[in-house]
């Protein structure tokens, strides 16, 4: 569970800041994560990590649902689900984000459908780059470094989101 729980932080750091949402569709996204790296050692992908969540004892998983649920994450299909109203989708901050999260984020350059971008948070900062594919999928790179145990670690993943459709079901947008 110790390289579990920090691999999950790296995922729902990284996942977060990927770029401006206007090009995106409003509803409900999946999110996938793939290649993750801690110091150079490979981790799952973050389907077999959610799978290994379902092995834990009912209150344990309940915590890490209900934790997630807070930042509107919710586990589904192969990877993470969030939902995104018409005013995320159109403004200019990063609609995954946790608004508490006291993160920020910065668009260094644009190039047609590729976006570079640097992000900060409490416990993790670097760099990515996200290549809209169209409004219903896009493909993210990201690495930096995060300290989601009290030790400096170096992270890397991919990402790809898929717009699942209109109705976000139970999956509440973030305020």
């Amino acid at each position: 569970m110790n390289i579990r729980l920090p691999a999950v932080a790296l995922a729902l750091c990284l996942t977060a800041p990927f770029a401006q949402a206007q090009m995106l569709q409003p509803g409900l996204w999946e999110l996938t994560t793939s290649n993750m790296q801690v110091d150079g050692n490979a981790l799952p992908d973050l389907n077999v990590m959610l799978g290994q969540m379902q092995m834990l004892a009912p209150e344990q998983k309940a915590m890490v649902e209900q934790a997630m649920a807070k930042q509107g994450i919710t586990v589904g299909g192969k990877g993470i689900r969030s939902c995104l109203t018409q005013a995320q989708v159109q403004s200019n901050d990063i609609p995954l984000q946790d608004p508490q999260s006291g993160c920020t984020q910065q668009i260094t350059s644009r190039q047609g459908n590729v976006w570079n971008f640097r992000f900060s948070c409490p416990k993790a900062q670097g760099t990515g780059q996200a290549t809209f594919l169209s409004q219903r999928e896009f493909l993210t790179k990201v690495s930096g470094t995060f300290n989601a145990t009290g030790t400096q670690q170096k992270g890397s993943m991919e990402t790809r989101a898929v717009w699942l459709g209109n109705d976000c079901g139970s999956v509440r947008p973030r305020s």
